[in-house]
């Protein structure tokens, strides 16, 4: 099998560089494909038994259990796609899979690659992996829960003469704010669960999501507040890897059915938990403990400079000891009558949701479809003081969010603590303001406002110079299930290249390079040989060059149809103007407008540059396919342009695409037939004489001739 995180070009491009490197050097192969269209040309028991050995070319985890006892390599899709025959000679002396885990459950060390190793930075990480698996699972909790929350403070909540806001006991919204306080309650040790389940699988599940319950309850641990999110992230990893260790040690035959069920999980919790409590637990009470003493020998101190260090404070790790610290002192100064205290942490805790849902607004490319809704949810709790709406942005990318939101959240602070912002309630963002509960409103919102600007063009610049520094490789999506764990676990798909000596490589792979020999209904019907030759109207010869009528070629290019119908002369254009991505697709999406068959071209474009934030389009082989499936489009249509110079696309091989696809087809066209579009033009575009005889195809009837054998 192979796969790719989308499903798409990538997998199929992959599977036919290994069939075509397998036929070359003598061997017989089947692969399997996990695309978005779904498994194809599966595995049978019988492959897997006959087979030498497994070349797993996948950017997504993968079921290995069927694969114990065989030879498995396990690489990035990329590999498949670059270096296919060093994959067919490196395999013959991989490690056997499962050699020291007969039940196959979970992951073996073994068959993946170590990082440094062979593979290295071909493959996601297998901690990006975990934590993108972590991070995917606890949002529908963060959101769920902070909207209930919010949704019932604003319909079940009575304003008090302090000016806070109270639930009233046994009422019906007082109800619907305890289930959202379940679901954060569960958000955090759902982060840590998933994240120990991609690593070591389904043994590793229970002993993450108790550690990470133990590493949020700081009564465990002498602590007045736990160790939030980053305590989970810490006890995820510590249980995967705990349970990974565990795997390797030799048990007798006998134990092996009851490790994975009873042994390890039982162990694995109960060494983390210990281990947290009495090990990590009590220098976070210490951290706690001393942080509120400093901060109560700075309230006689420059209001500038505690404003900026609190809002520094709020806005770290969002509901964990540090955060904590600072909210617990300015609310326990608010008896004493020091309310310019409080009123700083409320205007830094809002900052955080409201500047990474801003974020998401701002520039829409940088952030998947799901991270945008999670962003519109983030904006709703800030404006309810809910800050933990911004956590799943910041376990996605804590390197670009935190420090953002710190520097919002000091700027925020230090406003208001210069302005002399108050708040009588321990409370924060917008809804307190709106209540009554703050002193000195307009300041109070213009801290909030330049605050969460600032944490918003902050974050966009980091996220865009982190993503440039990948070259376009796909960025790191909040929100996105990246499968599960190596053992199969929930939503993981991924493939793998079976070598065996079947004789299923028929099924599996399209017509050798040099071309097919069928016929193919380019324009006007014509018949295209394996050499290229056509006949009827015209003949291309085998350098591509149309020799056809030239005064009816087109009309003839315009009245055409090829790849179902979608591509027509309409929609070709010999020469791209543009000499840049972002330019490319406009064009693009403005050359298939002239199809008829598209309602709004700037959506269409946002649609398509926002599918490349989430991974290039940039094929290798100087090959772009990007694609869009959006309502801007009233039926599906493909369009087609040739670059003479070709345009930087981080493609897979750092080549420049010179040939563009552009794929569009509205939300309820009926099945994939987008992907089925893309899998027949990945394949044979991984035929270097149909690339050659593209690219040196003279005018739209050459051109429409060469597609026209895609079918």
């Amino acid at each position: 099998m192979t796969a790719c995180p989308t499903g798409i070009a990538h997998t199929y491009m992959a599977a036919e560089k290994l069939a075509q490197a397998a036929r070359s050097l003598g061997h017989e192969i089947k692969v399997e494909t996990q695309g978005s269209i779904g498994a194809e040309n599966l595995l049978s028991d019988n492959d897997v038994r006959e087979a030498d050995a497994i070349i797993i070319a996948a950017d997504k985890d993968v079921d290995r259990s069927r694969f114990v006892g065989k030879r498995v390599l396990a690489v990035g899709v990329a590999e498949g796609i670059r270096h296919p025959e060093e994959l067919m000679e490196r395999v013959r002396s991989a490690p056997v899979y499962g050699r020291a885990e007969g039940d196959g459950a979970g992951t073996d060390s073994q068959a993946a690659p170590a990082p440094g190793g062979p593979g290295s930075g071909k493959e996601r990480s297998v901690a990006y992996k975990a934590l993108m698996n972590g991070v995917s699972y606890m949002i529908p909790f963060v959101v769920v829960g902070g909207l209930l929350i919010a949704i019932s403070l604003a319909l079940g909540g009575h304003p008090q003469a302090d000016g806070g806001l109270v639930i009233p006991d046994g009422s019906f919204w007082k109800h619907v704010n305890d289930i959202g306080v379940i679901g954060f309650t569960l958000m955090v040790p759902v982060l840590s669960g998933y994240i120990a389940y991609a690593i070591g699988d389904r043994p590793a599940l229970v002993p993450g999501m108790i550690g990470g319950w133990i590493a949020n309850t700081g009564s465990l641990y002498d602590s007045k507040a736990g160790a939030g999110f980053i305590g989970a992230i810490v006890t995820g990893f510590l249980a995967g890897y705990l349970v990974q260790w565990i795997k390797k040690v030799e048990v007798p035959e006998f134990a092996r059915p009851i490790m994975p069920i009873i042994v390890i999980p039982i162990v694995a919790t109960t060494v983390l938990g210990l281990f947290f409590i009495y090990v990590i637990g009590k220098p976070i009470s210490w951290v706690f403990t001393h942080l509120t003493d400093w901060l109560g020998g700075m309230t006689g101190s420059s209001a500038i400079l505690l404003g900026a260090l609190l809002g520094l404070m709020i806005a770290f790790d969002m509901g964990g000891p540090v955060n904590k610290t600072a909210f617990l002192f300015g609310a326990g100064l608010i008896a004493s009558g020091h309310q310019a205290v409080m009123g700083m942490c409320a205007a830094a805790i809002p900052v955080m949701p409201l500047g990474q849902g801003l974020a998401t607004l701002v520039r829409r490319r940088l952030y998947s479809e799901q991270e945008r809704e999670t962003g519109m949810a983030a904006l709703f709790m800030g404006l309810f003081g809910i800050s933990e709406g911004a956590i799943p942005f910041a376990a996605a990318r804590p390197a670009q969010v935190i420090p953002a939101n710190m520097l919002g959240g000091a700027v925020a602070g230090a406003l208001a603590g210069t302005i002399g912002v108050t708040d009588a309630v321990p409370h924060g963002g917008p809804i307190v303001a709106v209540l009554g509960a703050v002193g000195g409103v307009p300041a109070f919102f213009l801290a909030v406002v330049a605050g969460s600007m600032v944490t918003a063009l902050t974050t966009v610049m980091l996220v865009d110079v982190a993503e440039r520094r990948k070259g376009g490789a796909e960025p790191v999506e909040a929100g996105v299930g990246m499968g599960g764990g190596a053992g199969g676990g929930a939503g993981g798909g991924g493939g793998a290249g079976v070598a065996s000596r079947t004789a299923a490589a028929a099924d599996s792979v399209s017509a050798p390079a040099g071309g097919s020999g069928r016929d193919a209904g380019g324009a006007g019907g014509d018949t295209v040989g394996a050499d290229g030759d056509v006949g009827a109207d015209g003949d291309v010869g085998s350098d591509g060059n149309d020799v056809s009528n030239e005064g009816a070629g087109g009309d003839e290019a315009r009245g055409a149809e090829v790849l179902s119908g979608y591509l027509t002369g309409q929609t070709v254009k010999t020469q791209l103007v543009a000499d840049e991505k972002e330019a490319a697709v406009r064009e693009m999406a403005e050359l298939v407008a002239t199809a008829g068959k598209v309602a709004d071209v700037d959506e269409l474009v946002r649609v398509a540059l926002a599918r490349e934030a989430q991974g290039t389009t940039g094929l290798g082989e100087e090959i772009a396919i990007p694609h869009a499936k959006t309502d801007a489009v009233t039926a599906p249509v493909v369009g087609f342009a040739r670059s003479a110079d070709g345009i930087e696309w981080g493609s897979l091989d750092g080549t420049r695409a010179r040939l563009v696809f552009l794929i569009a087809v509205p939300e309820a066209a009926a099945g994939d037939e987008h992907l089925r579009i893309l899998a027949l033009l990945s394949r044979k575009l991984m035929d270097a004489d149909f690339r050659a005889r593209l690219q040196g195809a003279e005018g739209e009837t050459g051109i429409l001739r060469v597609l026209g054998e895609i079918q």
